[in-house]
Order: structure tokens, then sequence, then C-alpha cells
């Protein structure tokens, strides 16, 4: 298998800060020794919704395929590692950039199977879960509130039949977007 390649949209807020002098108080004039002159002011601030999307690393290798992977359906392989960080609740979503895997013949007489369906690759954030499979409509992966740090780690899935599955070189990209409403 080839890597599968993972792309991000993060949503990202810049912050503002402006500081003003106080109307009643423009300017401030001391003589004398010791000279100590102050103004009062204040500060204003905006802060938006700031969110974060690392991950590590950037692409998955999925474990090749071997006769007990057949027999059984599938194979399981560990994905990256997502670290979200969030001033503010958020959500992590997941979807497939297109409906079947990019497929590469590299056996003479047998085409690699070039409608093999973005179904075919399952995803969970739990190892021994339940698994979903990948469509090219989001799918919440993960959601969380304001934190420094939060990570979670995909595992795939990845579905096999001795019929179907001819071989070849397999890709897909996923998207994965991280919001916050």
């Amino acid at each position: 298998m080839r890597p599968t390649g993972f792309g991000a949209t993060v949503i990202a807020t810049v912050i503002g800060l402006s500081i003003t002098a106080s109307a009643a108080s423009a300017q401030c004039t001391a003589s004398g020794a010791p000279a100590n002159c102050g103004l009062p002011g204040s500060v204003a601030m905006t802060a938006g919704r700031v969110v974060r999307l690392q991950m590590s690393p950037g692409s998955t290798t999925l474990a090749a395929p071997t006769p007990a992977d057949f027999d059984a359906g599938f194979n399981a392989t560990t994905g990256p590692t997502l670290t979200v960080s969030a001033n503010a609740a958020w959500t992590l979503y997941v979807h497939a950039a297109q409906a079947t895997w990019n497929a590469t013949n590299t056996s003479p007489g047998a085409l690699a199977r070039t409608n093999k369906p973005a179904a075919d690759l399952k995803w969970s954030t739990v190892s021994n879960g339940a698994f979903t499979a990948l469509t090219t409509t989001d799918a919440s992966l993960v959601t969380g509130s304001a934190t420094a740090s939060s990570a979670t780690t995909i595992f795939f899935d990845t579905l096999y039949s001795w019929t179907l599955d001819t071989p070849g070189n397999y890709s897909m990209s996923i998207v994965l977007t991280l919001t916050s409403p």
C-alpha cells in the first residue's frame, strides 16, 4: 500500500490589542525634583476564536495485506496522532477527498482496481472499537472544549476481497477539518 495523504483545514482568528489615553487627561506636566507625571489610560482587547490542529506523522502507510488479512476481510493500521489546541469548543471532522482510491498497475496482466470505494477504509478513535466507513461527507471524529492540547489517535481498518482487490498501488487523500462554531 502507498501512504494515505492527509490535508487539514484550520480556522484561526487574530487577536487585536488597542491602547487609548483618557480624553479627560490628554497631557501631563510636572516640575520640581523629583518630577513625576502620570496619565490615566485603558487598554481593550478582542480575542477571537483560535484553533490549531497538529498531526504526527503527516501521512500513514497502511499495512500491506497478507493472505490472513484477505481471509479475515481486513487488516488494521495505527494512524496519526491529531492534537487540537483551541480557546473555545471545537469539532474535528474527517472525510475522503474522493469517492474512490487512486490505483496504479503493478503487475502485467492484472489491472489495479480503479473502483475501490473510499468506504473500504474504516476509521475509529479506539483501536478495538467500532469502525466507521469513510465517505466524502464530513463525519465528526472528535469534539472538545477549550484546551491547550487534546490528542487523539486515529486507527484504520482496510477492507480486502480476494475477488475484487487486484495487485496494485493504492492511495487516497483524507481531509481533516477543524472548526470552532
